[in-house]
């Protein structure tokens, strides 16, 4: 069974990919089209971002998200 990451895990991984590439939150969600407080909650692991909103910012960051259908 692969890796299940809580959503705390799921915004350390965002927020540490985003600094490697140097950007900022503020630039994240302007080229990602969410706002900074959608950057912001996820990176401390709050709220339930859409799937949409997770693809988005995966995608600028040069990341991939995979989804695991379990039988």
């Amino acid at each position: 069974m692969p890796n299940q990451m809580s959503a705390s895990e799921i915004g350390l991984t965002l927020a540490n990919r985003r600094k490697r590439r140097k950007i900022r939150q503020d630039q994240l969600s302007e080229i990602a089209g969410v706002s900074v407080r959608t950057v912001r909650d996820i990176e401390n692991g709050v709220g339930n971002p859409e799937l949409a909103t997770l693809l988005k910012l995966c995608d600028v960051l040069g990341m991939e998200l995979t989804i695991t259908i379990r039988k």
